[in-house]
């Protein structure tokens, strides 16, 4: 136990020693610079020196990389485009020499031929210069090889020729115009060894904006993320406006100014991480920042394998059928293999087809189906017809009844005639019948009332 307790107090001493000697490299230059700045002595100053090599990082910057410059917390870098325009990059280098603060700047190739001393002062005053292309086109994601060759070829000869063709001051530092990137720009750009620069927060000074408002959003999105690439432009009288509030608001909030060179054969490359170069690096608790480098391998052969035939898909015999098919046989011959066979169906004796008279149905037959005949319906059919010429039963019996009694049939009211006519059918007699059935059967369902009138009648004399 004593043991593991050494091991721990060793290993937070390593750590907090390394962070001590961390803080003194950050903090140490900025001091010294920011005192040596000749008639400022609060200035900002440039915190550090960062070398890289643009070999193992070809593309940085997070608004459209993976990868950005390895930078601590609260560290920026201030880069400049489209430059050389003596009447405002005269007044930036001005304010960038009052805090003692080191950029880079990306110059047009037409700018530097028509200002090479504006080119010349910016390696005087010890600042990183790169190129920007020769004509500024916003249109090179959709350029072929030969133009984008042009294009960045170009842009490097004019500043080159500005600087009397001393290619140890010039930078292999390219920043794609509008940001516009494309695999074409970029394939080229790294088969030269030149390192391509997004960046991690524009202010949008290119925009027809204040000065204001050029301010406020580049302190924004630096306190955003709190460390990065600003992206600036010394040919806007916006950002001349802006500048002096930026530098003096990033040295009042605790930010230090990062000035980048490249590598040299004197001058090696800065020791860095791999987890360093994102914006956001994994913890050490994460595998693959602590799994080793793969390193990259050079095929001597590039030998492609023989298309595959039918015969290898074929689940019968691919052996043979592959063979034949070599050998340019016409037919392949097949294995004994059992194949599946169709069973054979045994003669099915078919019934002769009805003819059409079986299916007719005679124009005088009235058909009824016996499940659609309601009770009334029944009750009609049972009924004995009657011929046009002759007269219901029912009829006769009342109108022989009538006959007997004119006075009663006179005297009776129309709603008992029509109740009767809707009562009850009665049987009536069949007309074989003799007159006097028919008088008993009414005598016999006659009522008390019709009995009292016909003796009434009796007495009258007729």
């Amino acid at each position: 136990m004593i043991a593991n307790v050494l091991v721990t107090i060793r290993k937070r001493s390593r750590t907090v020693i390394g962070a001590t000697l961390l803080s003194c490299s950050f903090m140490t230059p900025q001091a010294v610079r920011a005192a040596d700045c000749p008639g400022n002595p609060n200035a900002l100053g440039t915190s550090r020196t960062l070398v890289v090599d643009p070999k193992e990082h070809p593309r940085i910057g997070t608004m459209q990389y993976p990868e950005t410059l390895p930078l601590a917390d609260h560290e920026v870098v201030l880069t400049f485009d489209d430059g050389p325009l003596p009447k405002y990059s005269n007044q930036v280098l001005a304010i960038l020499a009052s805090q003692c603060v080191k950029a880079t700047f990306f110059t047009i190739g037409g700018q530097a031929r028509a200002n090479p001393e504006g080119v010349r002062k910016l390696i005087a005053a010890g600042h990183t210069v790169g190129t920007h292309s020769q004509n500024h086109p916003l249109t090179m994601n959709k350029m072929p090889l030969e133009k984008v060759r042009q294009e960045v070829d170009d842009g490097i000869a004019s500043t080159l020729a500005a600087l009397n063709g001393d290619k140890s001051k010039l930078a292999p530092f390219f920043r794609i115009p509008g940001l516009m990137r494309a695999e074409i720009p970029e394939a080229y750009l790294a088969s030269q060894g030149i390192q391509v620069w997004s960046a991690d927060f524009p202010a949008d000074d290119w925009r027809h904006v204040s000065p204001q408002r050029v301010y406020d959003l580049a302190i924004q999105r630096i306190e955003a993320k709190h460390k990065g690439i600003l992206l600036l432009h010394d040919i806007q009288p916006r950002t001349v406006a802006a500048l002096p509030r930026i530098l003096n608001t990033l040295k009042e909030r605790g930010y230090r100014i990062v000035h980048v060179v490249p590598a040299t054969a004197d001058r090696p490359a800065t020791p860095t991480e791999p987890q360093q170069w994102f914006m956001h690096p994994p913890t050490e608790t994460v595998a693959i920042t602590r799994w080793p480098k793969i390193p990259n391998f050079v095929f001597t052969a590039t030998r492609t394998l023989p298309a595959p035939v039918f015969a290898d898909m074929d689940w019968r015999d691919a052996d043979i059928l592959d063979h034949a098919q070599r050998s340019r046989i016409a037919v392949p011959v097949r294995t004994l293999w059992p194949q599946p066979q169709l069973a054979q169906l045994a003669a099915v004796s078919t019934l002769p087809i009805p003819s059409s008279d079986v299916f007719r149905v005679p124009e005088a037959l009235d058909l009824t189906l016996l499940a659609t005949r309601s009770a009334a319906s029944r009750r009609i059919a049972q009924r004995p017809t009657i011929a046009p010429g002759a007269v219901a039963p029912r009829a006769q019996a009342i109108s022989a009844r009538q006959a007997r009694h004119p006075k009663q049939a006179a005297h009776q009211p129309p709603a008992a005639a029509h109740s009767r006519a809707h009562a009850a059918p009665r049987p009536v007699a069949r007309p074989n019948e003799s007159n006097a059935s028919v008088r008993v059967a009414n005598l016999k369902k006659r009522t008390p009332r019709a009995e009292a009138s016909a003796a009434a009648s009796k007495r009258v004399p007729d």
